[in-house]
């Protein structure tokens, strides 16, 4: 029975309203019963006590058959199936998307927990695992830029290689700016051939243009002639914050309040002119939360396709039914004959 009441799905759910009238139907039969009962009347039962017959026991028995009969009666014509669901999936072209990541030594400002690079790695990399169907790749810069990790479709590789940004790449970046013009160019330049139905470039950075052969405006105008959508994100909190500032004889940064200078206007008008948003990420939650905006912003589409195949029940239901009047009627007009 089991099997039964897996997935089932009715083609004609109202006809199940039919067995609202099942409390009628027994009210009716007991009352015609009754009716239909000869009654005795004696001045003393004493002598027909303990008399009870299986027969007798058995005869209220046949209209609950009855009723359970229409009951099931009610539920086959509701047509109940079992449904088998399986679905097929198929891609469409994805996105491209090219992480510009700023590596400059203040990356390690400790205004994001446990500093903004920390912080970046996990939202990105969180981002990266809610988007299956699409392509990433990695770019860094500071006072130059290069190409960590071309676009690829196995983002383990790209994951991993989010987490291997770490300290020695910063120390070496301390003294060499940052270019955000030759982040950008670098990054345009490894999605300018992409197939993919959109092209899209996240550039973090936490300071300001100062150095680099490429101008953001230049870099700007690329992304703009190949069609590729920049979101733009400030790292850092309003005011000042806890920076690496120097390294000492051991090679150790040495830490002090620096204040905070992001080239907002650049980041936003980057982003306006490519169709992109510009975000300002002051803490942790605020940056998961511009990636989760910028997730809900470009989607991939996933055509689906299900396929249900229906197995008929009714007949179990009826067999069920026809069964029990059978029974019904076979007592009736042979064993208690007598007694209804």
């Amino acid at each position: 029975m089991e099997e039964l009441f897996k997935h089932i799905a009715f083609y004609t759910p109202y006809a199940l309203a039919l067995l609202l009238l099942m409390p009628i139907l027994a009210v009716w039969l007991y009352k015609t019963r009754f009716k239909q009962t000869a009654v005795l009347k004696y001045s003393n039962a004493k002598s027909f006590g303990g008399f009870k017959s299986l027969k007798n026991k058995l005869l209220p028995v046949l209209g609950g058959l009855l009723i359970l009969a229409a009951g099931l009666i009610s539920v086959g014509i509701a047509r109940p199936r079992s449904v088998d669901v399986s679905s097929k999936t198929k891609k469409t072209k994805g996105i491209d998307i090219m992480l510009a990541v700023d590596v400059s030594a203040s990356m390690l400002a400790e205004d994001l927990i446990p500093n903004r690079l920390k912080a970046l790695q996990k939202t990105a990399i969180d981002f990266i695992k809610g988007r299956p169907n699409d392509r990433f790749g990695v770019v860094l810069y500071a006072g130059e830029a290069f190409t960590q990790v071309p676009i690829t479709s196995d983002q383990r590789i790209v994951m991993n290689d989010i987490r291997k940004i770490n300290f020695s790449q910063l120390f070496q970046q301390l003294d060499q700016g940052t270019a955000i013009g030759m982040g950008l160019a670098t990054a345009v330049n490894r999605l300018k051939d992409s197939k993919a139905k959109s092209k899209v470039i996240i550039l973090m950075t936490d300071g300001v243009n100062n150095t680099g052969e490429i101008d953001p405006n230049t870099a700007l105008e690329l992304a703009k002639q190949f069609g590729i959508k920049v979101y733009t994100i400030g790292l850092g909190t309003n005011g000042y914050a806890r920076t690496p500032v120097a390294v000492d004889q051991s090679g150790h940064f040495q830490y002090g309040n620096a204040k905070v200078e992001i080239d907002e206007a650049l980041l936003r008008k980057i982003a306006k002119e490519t169709g992109g948003r510009y975000f300002r990420a002051t803490n942790n939650q605020k940056l998961k939360k511009i990636y989760k905006e910028i997730d809900k912003l470009e989607k991939t589409e996933i055509k689906e396709t299900k396929y249900y195949n229906y197995k008929e029940l009714y007949r179990t239901w009826t067999l069920w039914a026809l069964g029990l009047i059978f029974v019904v009627g076979l007592l009736r007009y042979t064993w208690l004959k007598s007694f209804v």
